[in-house]
């Protein structure tokens, strides 16, 4: 496995130098909306630790990360009245990542609908509207 690059996507939005819909940050997470979703308000979560994925995070931050995914995965399923809830996390390429540091997937459903096709850029000020649900289930 490769090691950890900081210049990857993720990493330059945790110091700020490429622009994200923030919807919750504490001191060991920092979760945004993708701007490719698949489901309306599918949200990320993303440890602040350099960590590459599952297979190479400490155990103590993955422990302190997971509680903030429930946290923000029960935000989003309240905001986006959904029927329920998809968590997915890749690792390395065989395994479908495709940005090399950790991050969870939260994808709220509807009985009926299918995820949208990976790769169509959302429209923003959608995301925006979805953001401001999301944070404000998690006041």
């Amino acid at each position: 496995m490769a090691a950890y690059d900081p210049n990857n996507i993720f990493g330059k939005i945790l110091r700020g130098e490429m622009p994200s819909l923030k919807v919750f940050e504490d001191d060991a997470a920092f979760a945004f909306m993708d701007i490719m979703p698949r489901a309306d308000g599918h949200t990320l979560v993303i440890p602040k630790a350099p960590c590459r994925n599952l297979l190479d995070i400490k155990p103590a931050d993955l422990s302190a990360l997971m509680p903030r995914v429930q946290h923000v995965g029960q935000a989003v399923f309240k905001a986006m009245k959904a029927d329920g809830l998809t968590l997915q996390q890749f690792n390395e390429q065989a395994g479908g990542q495709v940005v090399f540091h950790l991050h969870f997937h939260l994808l709220p459903r509807w009985a009926g609908v299918q995820l949208r096709p990976p790769g169509q850029m959302a429209d923003r000020a959608l995301l925006e509207q979805q953001a401001e649900k999301i944070r404000a289930a998690l006041a």
